[in-house]
């Protein structure tokens, strides 16, 4: 698609959210007497939670609309559901999920990551295009433990599933919110459906999320801009629905643009020997020499078909085209004063070893098209096949400033990235209480990466261009069984594959090399009970697991050298405890609660990974090397809990309510290696929202995000200043919504 024709779809597409920006609505104020069943696609099919042999969670509905009330990004599921975990060291465009600890810290543009981001029918590849905003959702759905079969890409650690709303050709509605907050943060969400007659419906829906900069920069003297943290995040999505009898067909397009700036690293803030804030920190300030910019310009599209055959089954086309271009540039160091400058003394706040302001710009390109099958019940028999092919080209440039806005270097990366792969499963029902599952997918990978380019910091030995392939297949697949206890109660066992392709490393600076990985694979096992009560005033899921990854990837970022390498552990274990419920004892009160127990251990015994010289280490070191066999994996708490409470009194003319939510996740390492100044403290984060639903369809409600304001370092940048990041400040706001 032309310049011209992407820069026409945004505008209509922003122009669409913005009139729709003033449409009425109606809310539903009586709340349900009982729970109703929660309905996920874990297995590609709508199917009641209970009867899925996968650990899965749902967010929706009005939960989903408070989680995300605060103008926040993808980042705020974290802890939010067992398990799973997502940051980020580039703010609103790169984040990075775990799930029972699996992931990946690597900040290079071409990381895999084994937690799938699955938009739409969709999976996304490249970490900045699973940054795609959060509106006008049907559900959010995570599903744990490897998903090798029916999703294929990269789901050793499991999927995070994004359904948007679909267009009805039935009925109109339409609904509009609006935040007003702490900061100037704005967050407005619409969208409206449209019946257009003849089987046709149109579907617009629209977000705008900003926020004014509010970490003064009092450094004035660089590069930096003297306001930092804000944002501009604009995004819109057009579907075009259409329904003829057996035949289906929804063409989705979608844009977003972001103006804002890259996420904070604060020199000095930890106090050396611990990870407590050094004294004196100020959460609302920094001084930053270097240049700092982010912006972010992706539009998408995908045209889904499915026809059905009576008697036979359903076919399904799913047909993508993702693009973006990322620019970002960060004050990596975070200070600007220097040890070698007299007065600047390593470990004060502000200072580093050496300046490094650095970036470029991203522009990954994928395309996907998925052919699949899935029958009818042919006595207690389904089945479900297909083909799947993806193809990536990802160009990313590495630009280096010295006090000027002119780049010291350019290292241009061109990589190639290319799937094939068929898959199928079967489920009989061998009894009406016993279902039996089983699955298998083939997966071909192809990857190349070429660096050309020049830079003064080339790691000796080095002779650009250079030139690095990956590639391989393999074989994963599940196997499930699933007895009915009762009506109400399920118990099932699964065991699972799942593996990530070969990997490349291709950083060159500072000493890094390019690198390869091999292939990891992971073998996985879980069993649970899910079910509820008679009366649907009760529901819960109860989950054990194990898993073993051979080969794991892991990626050693930063310490003294500022490298970064790519390497395999011999292998890494993980089990725990996953466990959900969900009451409503009375028709007023609703309450959840959601926990996990995740502990992760690196195995290698010969494993040993470089570290920051200003320090405190606590793994024995080797020749200069900290060997991490018994660390547990990086961002990976070993305990998570979440939990939310509603009450809603019935008054003349509406409802009134309380609702509060809270998250919380013990301490974590931020780096392969153990060091006392990089465990983070354990973070606990709660909501509240006070608001009123009237009879005629308005709803306005006071809120407060990260209510008690807890303050912790949430990430690091290694290399001698003791740097960290931050988790968001609190946030009051009031909004107003309407829907009918």
């Amino acid at each position: 698609m032309t310049k011209l024709a992407r820069s026409i779809v945004r505008h209509v597409l922003f122009a669409g959210v913005s009139l729709l920006g003033i449409a009425p609505a109606v809310a539903q104020t009586t709340p349900d007497a009982g729970l109703g069943d929660v309905v996920v696609t874990a297995t590609r099919r709508q199917e009641a939670s209970k009867d899925v042999p996968v650990a899965v969670t749902a967010i929706s509905g009005e939960k989903l609309n408070v989680l995300n009330s605060s103008g926040l990004d993808i980042r705020f599921l974290s802890s939010r559901v067992p398990s799973l975990q997502v940051e980020s060291s580039f703010g609103r465009t790169f984040p990075r999920f775990y799930i029972r600890g699996l992931g990946n810290t690597d900040f290079d543009p071409n990381a895999a990551q084994p937690v799938s981001v699955v938009y739409d029918d969709v999976a996304l590849e490249n970490p900045m295009l699973k940054s795609f905003p959060v509106f006008d959702l049907e559900s959010v759905q995570v599903l744990r433990g490897p998903q090798g079969t029916l999703f294929g890409r990269n789901t050793p650690a499991g999927v995070v599933k994004l359904d948007s709303a679909k267009p009805d050709a039935d009925k109109s509605s339409m609904y509009a919110s609006l935040s007003l907050a702490t900061y100037n943060t704005l967050n407005a969400e619409t969208a409206a459906n449209v019946p257009l007659g003849g089987g046709f419906a149109l579907r617009i829906s629209g977000l705008v999320q900003r926020r004014d900069n509010w970490v003064t920069n009092t450094d004035t003297t660089g590069l930096a801009k003297h306001g930092l943290e804000g944002y501009n995040d604009r995004a819109g999505r057009i579907q075009l629905g259409y329904s003829s009898g057996d035949f289906n067909a929804i063409l989705n397009v979608h844009g977003r643009e972001l103006d804002g700036t890259p996420r904070i690293f604060r020199a000095g803030i930890i106090q050396k020997g611990s990870n407590n804030f050094v004294p004196g920190f100020d959460k609302d300030t920094v001084s930053l020499d270097g240049i700092t910019s982010q912006t972010l310009s992706q539009w998408g599209t995908n045209l889904h078909l499915d026809y059905h055959v009576a008697g036979l089954g359903t076919f399904y086309s799913v047909t993508s085209y993702e693009k973006a271009r990322v620019e970002s540039t960060g004050d990596i160091d975070g200070g600007d004063c220097y040890s070698f400058i007299p007065g600047c003394t390593l470990g004060a706040i502000n200072v580093g070893l050496f300046p490094s302001n650095t970036g470029g710009v991203t522009r990954p390109e994928e395309f996907s098209q998925e052919l699949r099958f899935a029958s009818e019940d042919m006595n207690g028999l389904r089945l479900q096949g297909g083909a799947y092919y993806f193809h990536q080209k990802l160009r990313y440039s590495e630009l280096a400033y010295s006090g000027t806005t002119v780049s010291t270097q350019d290292v241009e990366h061109y990589d190639t990235n290319e799937n094939i792969s068929v898959f199928g499963s079967l489920e009989y029902k061998v009894v009406p209480a016993l279902t039996l599952r089983a699955g298998v997918r083939y997966s071909h990978d192809n990857k190349h990466d070429s660096i050309t380019g020049f830079t003064p910091d080339i790691t000796a030995g080095l002779v650009l261009p250079l030139q690095a392939r990956s590639k391989g297949d393999d074989v994963s697949w599940d196997a499930s069984v699933t007895y009915a206890v009762s009506d109400q109660v399920n118990v099932y066992a699964r065991a699972a594959t799942g593996y990530l392709p070969g990997a490349i490393q291709d950083r060159i600076t500072f000493g890094s090399v390019q690198t390869v990985a091999k292939k990891q694979t992971t073998f996985s096992g879980e069993a649970g009970i899910k079910g509820g009560n008679a009366a649907h005033t009760l529901s819960f899921d109860l989950t054990g697991y194990w898993w073993r990854t051979k080969n794991m990837q892991l990626t050693a970022v930063g310490g003294a050298s500022n490298s970064a390498r790519l390497l395999n552990a011999d292998h890494a274990v993980g089990y725990g405890v996953e466990a959900t419920f969900e009451a409503r004892p009375i028709p007023e009160l609703t309450l959840t609660a959601g926990g996990s127990y995740n502990f992760t251990e690196i195995r290698d015994p010969s494993l040993g990974v470089g570290l920051c010289a200003n320090c405190t280490v606590t793994n024995p070191i080797v020749g200069g090397l900290a060997m991490i066999n018994g660390n547990d994996l990086p961002q990976a708490p070993r305990w998570v809990a979440n939990g939310t409470a509603r009450y809603g009194v019935p008054v003349p003319g509406g409802e009134v309510y309380l609702y509060t939510d809270w998250a919380y996740r013990s301490s974590i390492n931020y780096f392969l290696y153990e060091a006392k100044e990089f465990r983070g403290r354990p973070l606990l984060e709660g909501g509240l929202k006070l608001g009123y639903k009237m009879d005629s369809g308005i709803e306005v409600a006071a809120f407060a995000r990260n209510i008690t304001n807890q303050i912790r370092i949430i990430g690091a940048i290694d290399f001698n200043n003791l740097a960290g990041m931050i988790n968001e400040p609190r946030i009051i706001g009031g909004m107003i919504r309407t829907a009918f």
